[in-house]
């Protein structure tokens, strides 16, 4: 099978070409696992926090990718839960404990990192790990659903707002775009303010119903109950703790931080950014039972995914317009015909 596969980490910006298209064989499913023939799969940031070293794989080479849709090719021994050729998805969450808090177990395994992912034709998953994916989103408007989506979802539910009060949002791109759709559905009489360096997110946001929208460090109308973070930076959690209302949360939807402007972070004022019993919340990973229960709602609104789509061969040439900013929505891998 093909597959770009990543054979070191590197400085991705140095690097020309991290990932490598390489011939593969075809994997085997297991005792309750399920062979999946890729159909697309998406593009994440946590892609390049495992090419830059900053949650490195277990080992090398390794196929990166969390952001699966396929359909079953072979149900291994003991599986009854997916029909051959159903469509299903994978997520971040490979396999777990299965427990509540499983998205913070010893036993997580990580879809892309800690064993191959979706930037194949073909992935094996333990079958309570794929999802059925409703049939209103094609395959690469479903692909951001299982991370960027169902993240994002965890996000928003740890931010603990009710309806009518105010969420913020600091970055808008794959995640961003999909939580904002989901607040204005599930809080109807709440605003949603979009916080964002580019004039091109900004415009977008306002498109898909932000009450308001500024530049990073821009004071809004008004101080938000809450205030969920998608950068990889660290300067718009200063710009986010000092926005927040008395109480306030901010959530950050980060795997890893960069380092270029954690310098920033020595300016943290007391009185400015924590006092007034201000929170921090991160999010660390994702349960099954996170997408499990996001799909349908994704479904019901249902969402508008914005993609942007590449051929699997071009997978290096999306991280990079990843990294370089160049985003409206997110970004997909096509790897298969959903035939």
């Amino acid at each position: 099978m093909r597959a770009m596969v990543l054979n070191s980490g590197a400085e991705f910006d140095k690097s020309g070409e991290p990932l490598v298209m390489t011939e593969l064989p075809r994997p085997v499913p297991g005792v309750g696992e399920i062979l999946i023939r890729v159909l697309a799969c998406g593009v994440c940031h946590t892609e390049l926090d495992e090419i830059e070293g900053r949650t490195p794989p277990r080992k090398f080479p390794v196929v990166p990718g969390h952001e699966i849709i396929g359909r079953v090719a072979e149900p291994g021994p003991e599986c009854s839960r997916h029909k051959t050729g159903q469509r299903v998805g994978v997520g971040w969450i490979h396999s777990s404990s299965g427990s509540t808090d499983e998205n913070i177990s010893k036993d997580f395994v990580a879809t892309g990192r800690d064993i191959n992912g979706g930037y194949a034709e073909y992935v094996v998953v333990p079958e309570g790990y794929a999802y059925p994916i409703p049939a209103v989103f094609s395959d690469a408007e479903a692909a951001p659903l299982l991370c960027a989506g169902a993240v994002g979802h965890r996000s928003l539910r740890l931010t603990n707002i009710t309806d009518g009060q105010i969420l913020g949002l600091t970055g808008f791109g794959g995640s961003g775009h999909l939580v904002l759709q989901l607040a204005r559905y599930l809080y109807p009489n709440g605003k949603v303010f979009v916080f964002a360096r580019s004039e091109t997110e900004r415009a977008f946001a306002e498109e898909l119903g932000a009450n308001w929208t500024g530049d990073t460090g821009e004071r809004p109308p008004q101080a938000p109950h809450a205030i969920i973070d998608t950068t990889p930076a660290w300067k718009p959690v200063l710009a986010a703790l000092k926005q927040l209302r008395p109480g306030g949360r901010l959530v950050i939807n980060a795997i890893r931080k960069e380092a270029a402007d954690r310098h920033l972070m020595a300016d943290i004022s007391y009185e400015d950014h924590l006092w007034m019993e201000k929170e921090i919340k991160s999010v660390a990973n994702v349960t099954h039972r996170d997408i499990e229960e996001f799909l349908p709602v994704a479904a019901e609104i249902p969402l508008r995914v914005e993609i942007q789509t590449y051929p699997l061969e071009n997978a290096n040439q999306a991280l990079k317009d990843l990294r370089a900013g160049h985003v409206r929505g997110a970004k997909v891998l096509t790897i298969s015909d959903g035939a």
